[in-house]
């Protein structure tokens, strides 16, 4: 009697195990199926924040990794690619010009380079440069004779627009910015010439 009461305890304690062990793997699998639910919900917004404005113009630039130390006479004004000097422009925000060749250099790397006109008003070179400093592979500097107020470049890739307030511009640095056009991803954008202002 005492061994068959014995089996049956035993029996009570391992259906109880069971039954745990499923609320466990049941818990588990509920958490794995809401933190997946997020990521692609997380990952679809993201995306769509970082589709490029539609008046984006793409150039051919040729080859990347083109080296000269001469003074290079490019198709676009400001350009977005081909030849450029071995040196890139450091990141940041710059008062006076940056040469041509270096800045491109930097475009090869994943930067989004912001140009703007000399005489702009400070507010608006105020916004450029709070969408500069500090981050990662962003450059900005004046450029004489640029065709509307504000310029974005990345390899490749133009936008000209108005106002530094422009969502458009956001859009663009988003897309851009070390995206998929980029050359040599992963590249530093420091380490060259040039101090920001």
């Amino acid at each position: 009697m005492g061994k068959k009461r014995g089996t049956q305890d035993r029996r009570v304690s391992e259906g109880g195990g069971s039954r745990r062990a499923g609320i466990i793997i049941g818990a588990i699998a509920a958490v794995f199926l809401v933190g997946f639910g997020a990521l692609v919900f997380f990952d679809s917004r993201q995306r769509s924040g970082s589709a490029p404005p539609g008046e984006v113009e793409s150039f051919d630039v040729g080859p990347a990794g083109q080296h000269t130390e001469a003074s290079v006479d490019y198709e676009q004004s400001p350009p977005v690619g081909g030849e450029h000097n071995p040196v890139w422009q450091n990141q940041g925000f710059y008062t006076e010009p940056v040469r041509n060749e270096t800045a491109v250099h930097t475009l090869e790397h994943g930067g989004v380079w912001i140009t703007y006109q000399p005489d702009l008003p400070q507010a608006q070179k105020d916004r450029i440069r709070e969408l500069v400093e500090g981050q990662t592979c962003m450059l900005a500097s004046p450029y004489p004779d640029l065709s509307s107020p504000v310029v974005a470049s990345a390899w490749g890739k133009q936008l000209s627009v108005e106002n530094a307030d422009s969502p458009d511009l956001e859009r663009f640095i988003r897309a851009y910015r070390q995206g998929p056009q980029t050359p040599e991803p992963g590249a530093a954008c420091t380490g060259g010439v040039g101090t920001p202002s």
